[in-house]
């Protein structure tokens, strides 16, 4: 994915914080230049403009040399105006390239959480996963990955952030065009800056649907009365002036225009009434396309998505075409120009056929060009963990049975200077997590699922290494009641877990993270819930990761061959304070903090505790 200006970036030796630094010096450098261009064409402008007034007020009084000096001002004011604009394009582009770098470098700290968009509308209450993990809301997967701008961008971003896996052939399609991506983060940026023009949320979906409406086309016969009427309306003017013929022919052949305009005038309304509301994020689309279209990339995908932006014309120029249409219809917004042009051309006729014209060959495709850069977003959204992260792999699809492996994985959403490291090797069977309170069981949990759900979407995940199976990912971590609707915390989990077992039971490959299990009731049916629901959900196609602070389960038994091992979390103490390290340890929890927790929010004296210890 590089163009002629940019060399291959290997993210082998890609530092997040120096590559953004140095991309936001020359913003700065960048924006200070122009200003500094600005202020002097302003100069050059009003000089100009000024010199261009004397110019032509000597030539008024007699001076036939100003006035062709002031022609020539008249033509550099124009310039000069003409280049101020574009310069002013260029200010709001390079100010929105500098808004990506700023939020890729608030990606390195916390604050990322800050950020106006965590998608907290995909929250739905029949996938508590998003909640769970997070994937969307506040502090989630998707506030801190999000670049898109439009609607269907977001969309398409929530919709491959899913705890349901697609096949292994799509997963890698993906990955392989997010990786084409993360590799180039220079040609991204570049992308991201033309995107950031767009209003946020922004939906062209209604104007889709009206350019995919077939239109009456344009009678022939008025279409030939378009041109020849003008024709013969300014060549009998021109056969007046020169008396030839008297002025009333070309002011019955104008009249004739002025009343087949008029009584046409309501059809033509009524057919370029889509063009009249042309959205103007159009024009940056066209600027996108352009930009996509001479990227080199290699992967599957992203050619895919470049051929649609080619094909039949290709998208920018159809959208230049549709600018093009659309500034000779933004004559009819002034009535008196309408009046005249309609009066002297036939304007509407010529706006409604040019445009049904564009209609008919490039109409059915611009949804697909739109669809095309929401896949984009999403893709370049599913890149920022290899652009904000040191350390970070690739994950490997494996087949067979359910398999889940790991080095050194961590959390993206903590910082990575403050994220512990652990391993997994877990396939099918069931893993019961002890240890004492924030020794780091749940952390672990959310680790692998939020992992994997990266890894099924085409991202990059933190770690040494990562491979797994495609697995459905169901989740019961954090559960409340819902007085609303009757429902307590323990018939949540219940309703929850319901969840898991259904699907346990269509056999399908599953990955099933249980948090303190059914922790809304008494010890005594906890326990008897757990080893039945455990039971239920220790099968050949699902891995069952499961915390709890009842040391009873550790020792249930399988029953079937599968395994269900122990593993947990501890905690030790240096000057009277708790400490934890984080690290996964094999075996089960043998101590509790529950005590030292307490003395430390000062509800339990210190003495109580050391005699309980």
């Amino acid at each position: 994915m590089t163009t002629t200006r940019e060399n291959a970036n290997k993210h082998a030796a890609f530092d997040p914080a120096a590559f953004f630094a140095d991309q936001q010096k020359l913003d700065t450098d960048r924006l200070q230049a122009m200003k500094e261009q600005s202020r002097k064409l302003v100069l050059l402008r009003t000089v100009s403009f000024l010199a261009m007034i004397f110019a032509f007020a000597a030539g008024y009084d007699g001076q036939s040399l100003f006035t062709l000096l002031g022609l020539l001002l008249l033509a550099a004011f124009v310039l000069l105006v003409r280049c101020h604009q574009k310069l002013e394009r260029e200010q709001l582009l390079c100010l929105s390239h500098q808004a990506r770098v700023k939020a890729n470098l608030d990606r390195l700290t916390n604050k990322w959480m800050d950020f106006e968009d965590d998608g907290r509308e995909f929250l739905r209450e029949d996938l508590p996963q998003g909640a769970d993990l997070p994937i969307f809301g506040h502090a989630s997967l998707y506030q801190y990955l999000c670049c898109a701008r439009t609607k269907a961008g977001r969309t398409r971003l929530a919709a491959l952030l899913s705890p349901s896996p697609g096949t292994v052939k799509e997963m890698t399609a993906r990955q392989q065009a997010v990786r084409e991506i993360a590799a180039h983060p220079a040609a991204a940026l570049d992308l991201l800056a033309l995107n950031g023009l767009l209003p946020f949320s922004y939906d062209v979906a209604a104007f889709c649907a009206a350019m995919e409406r077939r239109k009456t086309q344009a009678h022939p016969a008025l279409k030939a009365l378009s041109y020849l009427l003008p024709v013969l309306s300014f060549g009998t003017l021109f056969a007046a002036l020169f008396e030839n013929i008297t002025y009333t022919i070309p002011g019955l052949l104008f009249l004739v225009q002025f009343l087949l305009a008029l009584l046409t005038i309501r059809r033509h309304s009524t057919l370029l009434e889509p063009l009249c509301r042309l959205p103007q994020g159009l024009a940056i689309y066209q600027a996108i396309f352009a930009r996509f279209s001479e990227l080199d990339v290699t992967s599957g995908k992203l050619r895919e998505l470049q051929s649609i932006l080619k094909k039949g014309g290709g998208a920018a120029g159809g959208l230049a075409a549709l600018a093009a249409v659309a500034d000779k219809a933004a004559m009819r917004r002034n009535a008196f120009v309408l009046l005249i042009a309609n009066t002297l051309f036939l304007w509407d006729f010529h706006c409604t056929t040019a445009f049904l014209k564009w209609q008919r060959r490039y109409g059915a495709s611009l949804r697909g060009w739109l669809r095309s850069w929401s896949e984009l977003e999403a893709l370049l959204s599913l890149a920022v963990p290899a652009w904000t992260r040191k350390h970070c792999c690739w994950p490997a699809f494996l087949s067979g049975a359910p398999s889940l492996m790991a080095a050194g994985a961590y959390p993206l959403l903590i910082r990575e200077e403050k994220a512990v490291p652990n391993d997994a090797a877990f396939a099918a069977g069931t893993a019961i997590l002890t240890g004492s309170n924030m020794s780091g069981k749940t952390t672990y949990m959310h680790t692998l699922a939020a992992a994997a759900i990266l890894a099924y979407a085409g991202a990059p995940v933190c770690a040494a290494s990562f491979s797994l199976t495609p697995m459905a990912v169901y989740t019961s971590i954090h559960v409340s009641d819902d007085p609303a609707k009757g429902i307590s915390t323990f018939y949540a989990e219940v309703l929850r877990i319901k969840q898991m077992v259904e699907a346990c039971r269509r056999e399908q490959p599953l990955f099933l993270c249980i948090d303190e299990i059914f922790k809304g009731t008494n010890s005594a049916d906890r326990i008897t819930g757990a080893e039945e629901t455990l039971r239920h959900l220790t099968q050949s196609w699902c891995i069952t990761l499961v915390t709890t602070h009842d040391f009873e389960l550790c020792d249930l038994q399988s029953p079937n061959h599968l395994p269900i091992h122990n593993y947990h979390f501890e905690e030790h103490y240096e000057n009277g304070q708790i400490c934890f390290d984080f690290k996964l340890r094999e075996g089960r929890c043998r101590t509790t903090n529950a005590r030292y927790l307490l003395q430390m929010a000062g509800i339990l004296p210190a003495e109580d505790v050391k005699r309980h210890s």
